[in-house]
């Protein structure tokens, strides 16, 4: 995969988004960066089962103490 990485400005800060560096097995990963703050989103799919009429899904929300300075 290559690695793309475009920056731009909000306001007064730069922000800056990544992909294709890190989390290549999942089927779609970003990184964005704003003055310091870094997050990371990732996406894995998987091919519909027959028969299924609803979409499950989920969410895994993690949260460092020291990432978040407490």
């Amino acid at each position: 995969m290559t690695h793309i990485r475009k920056e731009f400005q909000y306001g007064d800060h730069k922000v800056v988004l990544e992909t294709g560096e890190i989390a290549r097995q999942a089927d779609g990963a970003i990184m964005i960066d704003m003055a310091g703050t870094v997050v990371q989103c990732t996406v894995v799919g998987a091919k519909p089962i027959e028969g299924r009429d609803f979409f499950p899904m989920t969410v895994d929300y993690q949260e460092k103490t020291y990432a978040a300075g407490k």
